[in-house]
């Protein structure tokens, strides 16, 4: 069978201080001879259906908020109270970040509405862009619609709290409220660092915490063990005196799959989780059986977080090992993986798993600095699309070592060539934001057109069965 499939048209690029001027963004990985594309519900016909995007555009988005917030008690916050409604960058990266900002939007109106709070603010925190969420804010105006917007820094001032562990940190503006509503998405992003255990509650101990208690989540502890920071600073009393619930855009890889609001957010916890697992499972094994290809880097975001099929490409990278398998106990990239190289690159223990060997090359076509990438460079080849994108890489504290093992075409069709002559494969999967499916060369689209039935089975019967009974959600499996 041969796709004949236009590819689906990527995101554009974005004008941010993190990325180079789009007009420096010529040509697209979909551009390139050869490419097409594959949905996600030709791949997978039992794909949840999604209501954004959809025929009833960005309304969508607000009628479903609308009518999940009608079930949150709301009674607490008295007119002339402060209402702080917390929001991450992450949002923002998700289908342009319109249906964020409009769910941001749509909180902003029922709270008002309903409570006569004298303001309700807007508190988006970020990772290492530290004013990246002030990008956002400024794009989606929503400066002028919220009664205050500003975003927060990891090294903004921050407020000690007492937990059942001891003294914590949060960022103080999160928490300069009467009340706080937790605004975020369930899109499984960072699953190599919190494997889709307590997501809907990661944000406290990330986008709402000090540098000095996220660095524990990230460092410390590594992955699996870090979980319980988020949840003890949610469980304090400081957190419980200002928590009203939480409202969450359910995500799966082809779009919004609901609205969910609650005033117990591990009733939205355990939803997210599940989901996640069954939404994301089929497209991460998916992604395991490819056997080699190329990678085009090509999403206006940092370099670990350009997506293809609703998946990361740092997932990507450790795609090798089953992420969601709680018995894997160290994925191929995080950064306590990374503590694990000597200086000559080599592993310190024996056990650290390799990055995915089927990545053959990464054309990095396009992508963001702000994020210490030097790690995929050195450990996979990568050419470097024009001297402009070069340049902001060498300049960037966080990736000044990442030009020294990545290579600098002029331009994509060149790197392209070189690409395909070094490898000696034609397969090529892009990292540019596709919604809906995936843009993919021909020869790779037949390969997982063919592979996805085994690997949709092998998720039912197998796979998904033992992700939930490892976070014991198998009797929420049996409801649904």
């Amino acid at each position: 069978m041969t796709y004949v499939r236009p590819p689906i048209r990527p995101l554009p690029p974005r004008p941010s201080r993190y990325g180079v001027d789009p007009k420096f963004v010529t040509r697209r990985m979909a551009d390139l001879p050869n490419m097409t594309s594959v949905l996600l519900e030709d791949l997978f016909p039992d794909s949840p259906k999604v209501l954004y995007p959809g025929e009833e555009g960005i309304q969508a988005i607000r009628r479903a908020t609308e009518s999940a917030m009608e079930h949150m008690d709301l009674s607490m916050i008295q007119p002339g109270d402060t209402v702080n409604v917390l929001a991450s960058h992450h949002g923002f990266t998700l289908l342009g970040g319109e249906p964020y900002a409009e769910m941001l939007r749509t909180v902003y109106d029922v709270v008002k509405s309903r409570t006569g709070a004298k303001e309700v603010r807007l508190r988006a925190g970020v990772g290492l862009r530290f004013r990246e969420t002030e990008e956002y804010i400024q794009r989606f105006e929503l400066k002028k619609y919220f009664d205050r917007a500003l975003g927060m820094a990891p090294i903004d001032e921050g407020i000690a709290i007492e937990t059942e562990i001891g003294t914590l940190y949060g960022l103080k503006r999160a928490y300069d409220a009467d009340w706080i509503i937790h605004v975020h998405n369930s899109d499984v992003r960072e699953v190599h660092f919190h494997r889709q255990v307590d997501r809907a509650v990661k944000p406290f101990g990330m986008s709402y915490a000090r540098i000095e208690t996220r660095s524990t989540y990230h460092q410390n502890l590594g992955p699996r063990a870090a979980n319980f920071t988020a949840r003890a600073i949610f469980e304090s009393e400081f957190v419980q005196s200002k928590f009203v619930g939480a409202v969450f855009m359910n995500m799966a890889p082809g779009g919004v799959v609901s609205i969910e609001a609650d005033n117990d957010l591990y009733r939205i916890n355990d939803t997210v989780m599940y989901d996640g697992l069954r939404y994301y499972g089929k497209v991460f094994h998916l992604l395991n059986m490819i056997d080699e290809c190329i990678v085009g880097l090509d999403f206006p975001c940092p370099v670990p977080y350009v997506f293809s099929a609703g998946v990361i490409y740092c997932n990507f990278v450790g795609a090798n090992v089953d992420l969601f398998d709680l018995s894997v106990k160290l994925p191929p990239y995080t950064w306590y993986t990374e503590a694990l190289y000597g200086k000559d690159g080599r592993p310190l223990v024996p056990d650290v798993p390799p990055v995915n060997p089927a990545i053959k090359m990464v054309v990095h076509n396009y992508a963001w600095i702000g994020y210490p990438s030097a790690f995929f460079a050195e450990h996979l080849p990568t050419i470097v699309v024009g001297t402009k994108q070069a340049e902001i890489f060498e300049h960037d504290p966080q990736n000044l070592e990442y030009m020294k093992y990545a290579l600098i075409a002029s331009n994509l069709d060149e790197a392209m060539a070189f690409a395909y002559r070094t490898t000696g494969t034609d397969k090529v999967i892009a990292f540019d934001g596709a919604v809906g499916g995936i843009n993919v060369s021909v020869s790779l689209a037949e390969d997982l057109c063919r592979l996805a039935p085994k690997a949709s089975r092998e998720v039912d019967t197998i796979l998904l069965p033992k992700w939930l009974k490892q976070r014991g959600l198998s009797a929420l499996a049996q409801e649904a």
